[in-house]
């Protein structure tokens, strides 16, 4: 049953501890309520998806209580250092290229090679992610595709029991999801639109912003069209055998999986088998699947063998995420 609290001492450290044990938490910023979780936990950042019923893997964005918390994550030039200083804590998203030593999870970067980072300006927030010590990935706390909650009592009408906790801070202050900005390349982009404008940005900065905020392949940001994963080498979906050049991707037992001329699949070498879930935990594969992907494409295998999901819960969004990748 879900319970909606005032962000008193107890409860703070209750959410808190929710949230280092892989639960959710929905919370107050001064855009909208967002739906927590460890955003370096991908069996965490699972549970976001399958409450939200999410139709499949856009990356998330992930806030930190301070800038220290976000620095290891991230490659910040000088546009994000300024911006940071200027804006932050605020409405602000920014999306960088990820440190190969940073935490936050492959699933809540949607597996690219950017990620997209904010603090917010709200006293509940950063109490929250501060006692937690850990980044919070967090989303609109509202089932996919729905109105964005600015209240507790919306969060609690769109997703019910999916949230054990939801810290109540008032209405929020702007209603309106953060300005997101892509600064991964040469150009600065904003490719959502949010409280911050392209002028605010530039007088920052001291250089051009413009905006993109058509519907896209290209997935820099919430908000906008995932663009599949795209290996180097094919994927083959429902796969009942593997041939001796593919790597598999399994899911569950390999028991009655064969190699085509003999053998099992188990007797496959390291470097051509992941398994998703050996027990068949959806939340496990979802938290896997962009790691394991991008373990088996390597040249040494000529294909990626995929055994079947099944397509309810998060296996839906893992579906259309393998289907993505396939194409």
């Amino acid at each position: 049953m879900t319970k909606i609290a005032a962000p008193t001492p107890e409860i703070l450290t209750e959410a808190a501890g929710i949230l280092r044990e892989g639960g959710l938490v929905a919370f107050p910023t001064e855009t909208v309520y967002g739906l927590g979780a460890d955003a370096t936990n991908g069996e965490a950042v699972a549970r976001i998806f399958a409450a939200k019923g999410r139709p499949s893997f856009n990356p998330l964005i992930s806030h930190g209580a301070d800038l220290n918390m976000l620095l290891n994550e991230a490659e910040f030039d000088d546009r994000a250092l300024a911006l940071a200083d200027k804006f932050w804590p605020g409405p602000l998203t920014m999306i960088l290229p990820r440190k190969e030593s940073g935490k936050i999870s492959d699933l809540a970067c949607a597996g690219l090679k950017t990620v997209a980072l904010r603090i917010p300006d709200h006293p509940v927030a950063l109490q929250l992610i501060a006692q937690a010590g850990i980044p919070i990935a967090a989303p609109s706390a509202n089932a996919s595709g729905t109105l964005s909650p600015t209240a507790p009592h919306h969060v609690a009408d769109s997703l019910g029991d999916a949230v054990p906790l939801i810290l109540a801070g008032g209405a929020t202050q702007f209603g309106l999801e953060s300005t997101v900005v892509d600064l991964s390349g040469a150009d600065t982009v904003i490719v959502r639109a949010g409280a911050l404008t392209a002028e605010d940005l530039a007088d920052c900065i001291g250089g051009d912003v413009t905006y993109e905020l058509a519907a896209t392949d290209n997935p820099r940001s919430p908000g906008q069209l995932l663009k599949h994963y795209a290996p180097n080498i094919p994927i083959r979906l429902r796969a009942v055998d593997v041939a001796p050049d593919e790597a598999l991707l399994a899911f569950g037992s390999t028991k009655f999986m064969g190699i085509r001329g003999g053998g099992k699949a188990s007797d496959l070498p390291n470097s051509q088998i992941r398994n998703l879930s050996e027990t068949g935990d959806l939340l496990e594969a979802a938290a896997n699947l962009f790691a394991m992907i991008r373990q088996l494409d390597n040249p040494s295998n000529k294909a990626i063998a995929v055994m079947d999901i099944p397509d309810t819960g998060i296996g839906i969004a893992i579906n259309d995420r393998l289907s993505r990748a396939a194409q």
